[in-house]
């Protein structure tokens, strides 16, 4: 796969971002069961990260939003905005000390990095949050591209996110490769738009996609480093 550039999804392929959310919301509960607050509210976060990417909440009130269902599921009682702002200051400083990049992701990125390609990152999610944690795990120099979806004003999968980046770099999308550990919104949006889709199948549990065109599935972004040459010119 010859390329110009690789560009990256940030949460869930750099950083671990449900293992830091799960440490911090267990944290936050203590006498509660560990996994079912673990569990639920990861998918109460992708319930309202949706809302927000869709337009139908503020970053705000989706994060408001998460909390006030779990309080109510744990038999905690309606909670108003002013106790959900509270409790998620202090979720937030558990959830930012947590950040952690996977252990193969400065490696790989680094090994990219030598072979001249530019890199950056395209992500769902509030600017100043996910540049935040770029520097946070330190791929913030070695990833100096960086899209949000806040900023392009349109989130992945649509396909005008793709492309908004890959105009900023000056490169057509089949000389860029995208990797992302979400296959529908990841791989196969960035194939839709023209770009080289790179799915990160970390557990290996997802579908088989042999056959599906354009989509190379990888179950670590050491692998990357393997599937991606430099484009002449």
């Amino acid at each position: 796969m010859n390329v110009a550039a690789v560009l990256f999804d940030l949460d869930g392929t750099l950083l671990d971002h449900d293992g830091a959310a799960a440490t911090a919301v267990v944290a936050s509960f203590p006498d509660a069961d560990p996994a079912f607050v673990a569990r639920r509210w990861a998918e109460l976060t992708e319930e309202a990260v949706d809302r927000y990417l869709a337009g139908e909440l503020t970053f705000t009130e989706q994060r408001r939003a998460r909390i006030t269902a779990l309080a109510r599921e744990l038999g905690l009682g309606a909670w108003d905005d002013a106790r959900a702002d509270a409790w998620l200051a202090g979720f937030l400083r558990r959830y930012e000390a947590a950040w952690r990049a996977y252990p193969d992701a400065r490696p790989a990125v680094a090994a990219l990095a030598r072979r001249g390609l530019r890199l950056g990152v395209i992500t769902n999610g509030d600017a100043v949050q996910q540049r935040a944690k770029l520097k946070a795990i330190g791929l913030d120099a070695r990833l100096p591209y960086v899209l949000t979806s806040s900023e392009a004003g349109v989130a992945k999968p649509a396909a005008e996110i793709f492309l908004a980046a890959c105009a900023a770099l000056r490169l057509r999308p089949a000389e860029t490769a995208y990797v992302g550990d979400r296959l529908a919104t990841d791989a196969r949006a960035a194939v839709d738009a023209g770009l080289r889709g790179v799915w990160l199948d970390r557990d290996a549990s997802g579908p088989d996609v042999r056959d599906e065109a354009g989509v190379v599935r990888i179950t670590g972004l050491d692998a990357v480093v393997g599937l991606v040459g430099r484009a002449d010119g």
